[in-house]
């Protein structure tokens, strides 16, 4: 089999994987030749530049080849080298996680918004991340709150073995406990904060989403129904419940402090294909800051599901 990259040097091998990909056409061309050679040679920008007038060997040319080929049938360059970065952190990625997209790091950003405006209970901070997927959401907030602890829900156990492996590599496992089940319907709170990134494309839109998201990213997490708004309804009672919102706490009360309602309002009303997953913004907060008492897992609901991880968080 004939391969194009054969005697190839490192930088003149990326530089016609750039031409290539130009050709593909591949917005991101120079960025993702780059990382694709980098992958290939297992090496960092620095030692591309520094091994750039070294022959590729038979074996580099050929892994080469065949990334190249992967990306321009529509791969995305994250599942070609297994990881993604949000905010800063380096997440592994699986066929059962979304790629975490730069705009969901909105969610991370307005989280931490909030619990800066709000008073801080005298103990640690108590997150819940309904659907976490990668984990992303919750990592970035553990990463930027030292002494919160959190809970990562979803539904895929695959999903949460990753999110499991990702707090692990960051060294979260003490903070981060992750379980399967549908949003929060194995949690009872309340906590602090309850983040999510629901699915919200319509069921009926998915066939028209760019090849990198439709075919590459789990239909679980792409799939809001038929007006995409179905998780929607069932985070916003789930997060409430899990929130204890309303309660008043011993001699002090915490309100409540919903700052994703009218966000994901606007968000719905503009839901269209080519949001979010395509690369522009779409609904993606659903935020819940609630009162704050006691942190419980509802122990009778736990006997259907399953502890994933370094286990379940406890006071």
């Amino acid at each position: 089999m004939s391969n194009p990259f054969a005697g190839h040097t490192v930088e003149t091998a990326r530089r016609a994987l750039t031409a290539r990909f130009k050709s593909g056409p591949i917005e991101s061309a120079e960025l993702d030749a780059r990382i694709l050679v980098g992958a290939a040679l297992g090496l960092d920008l620095t030692g591309l530049i520094a091994a750039a007038h070294r022959p590729l060997t038979s074996d580099e040319s050929l892994r080469l080849e065949n990334s190249a080929n992967q990306r321009l049938s529509g791969e995305p360059i994250a599942r070609l080298v297994g990881y993604r970065e949000f905010w800063g952190l380096p997440l592994k990625l699986s066929p059962a996680t979304l790629v975490p997209r730069p705009d969901t790091e909105t969610v991370v950003e307005l989280s931490l918004e909030m619990l800066h405006a709000a008073p801080h209970p005298d103990r640690p901070l108590r997150i819940a991340d309904l659907g976490t997927g990668s984990g992303a959401i919750l990592l970035a907030l553990l990463s930027e709150l030292p002494d919160a602890y959190g809970m990562g829900t979803d539904i895929s156990v695959a999903a949460l073995r990753t999110a499991s492996e990702n707090a692990a590599a960051l060294g979260l496992a003490e903070r981060a406990g992750f379980i399967a089940c549908d949003y929060a319907r194995a949690l009872s709170g309340p906590f602090d904060l309850v983040v999510s990134n629901p699915p919200y494309i319509r069921s009926a839109e998915i066939a028209g989403l760019a090849v990198e998201v439709r075919d590459h990213d789990p239909l679980l997490a792409l799939d809001g129904g038929s007006d995409g708004l179905d998780a929607y309804r069932g985070t916003a009672g789930a997060a409430r419940r899990a929130g204890g919102r309303g309660r008043t706490g011993p001699k002090r009360t915490y309100p409540a402090i919903d700052a994703g309602n009218e966000v994901n309002a606007r968000s719905a009303r503009q839901n269209r294909p080519g949001g979010h997953p395509a690369g522009g913004r779409g609904p993606q907060i659903a935020l819940i800051k609630p009162e704050k008492t006691t942190w419980n897992i509802a122990r009778e609901r736990l006997r259907s599901v399953h502890n994933i991880g370094p286990g379940l968080l406890a006071p």
